[in-house]
């Protein structure tokens, strides 16, 4: 097993004010030639945005979209025809395909926006674009980490273009997993949202992560009271 524990405060950072961004991997103005992406995961970033505040009409392409929207409201709009709400609780996919243009603006003049965003190289180029979203709630199961995004829709979770998958648990007591990744052969970047865990043998804090490949068998977690955790699977080799 190869093993990497990412502290929190060894992120990427940015303030523009209305932005408060920390990034995992090499993003806008911060590169770090050893974080550019965990295979096919290109991008995590953890945002807070002001009230009012957000990003207007940019493109994307070929590009896998995941934003989870841990507190507030994020208003999205984009050159398909989409528009939509997406709150705290809920996860929007996009599949940016042979190109778009969407916005990103906090729905609420008096709270501030928190979400997590998510990038994936997808499997196949110049797809149809499109996004869809969908209420976690509806598939959390307690104490369990929970696919919401997969490659073939397992458990009603959301469809991604790429053999990858995000999973999510909330955990009210303090538990032990050995879990197994959908796919064999996949590496696993283990965000801790909140709370704290035990895994492999590192523990991991608040906004903490930890990556995982070239493993067998399952992976030792032992998950904190009050833990939110996202544990993001995907293939480690591009191409």
């Amino acid at each position: 097993m190869k093993k990497e524990f990412i502290a929190s405060e060894s992120r990427g950072k940015a303030n523009h004010g209305w932005l408060k961004s920390n990034f995992s991997f090499s993003f806008s103005h911060y590169y770090d030639p050893s974080r550019v992406h965990f295979g096919m995961l290109r991008v995590l970033n953890d945002d807070w945005i002001g009230e009012g505040e957000g990003f207007p009409m940019h493109p994307h392409d070929n590009m896998e979209i995941v934003t989870l929207v841990l507190r507030g409201a994020v208003a999205h709009e984009d050159t398909t025809g989409g528009r939509d709400v997406i709150r705290a609780g809920q996860i929007q996919m996009m599949h940016a395909g042979k190109g778009l243009q969407h916005s990103e603006f906090n729905a609420s003049e008096t709270e501030s926006l928190e979400l997590l965003q998510m990038w994936v190289f997808p499997k196949w180029k110049d797809v149809k674009p499109g996004y869809e979203t969908l209420t976690i709630s509806d598939l959390m199961r307690p104490n369990e980490l929970v696919s919401i995004v997969s490659h073939d829709g397992r458990n009603d979770s959301l469809v991604i273009q790429q053999d990858a998958a995000f999973h999510v648990g909330f955990f009210d007591e303090d538990t032990e997993l050995n879990w197994v990744p959908n796919q064999d052969g996949n590496g696993v970047y283990f965000f801790q949202i909140e709370g704290g865990s035990d895994i492999e043998g590192q523990t991991l804090g608040r906004r903490d992560a930890f990556q995982v490949w070239d493993f067998e068998g399952p992976i030792r977690l032992n998950v904190k009271k009050g833990s939110h955790l996202l544990a993001i699977e995907v293939p480690t080799k591009l191409g």
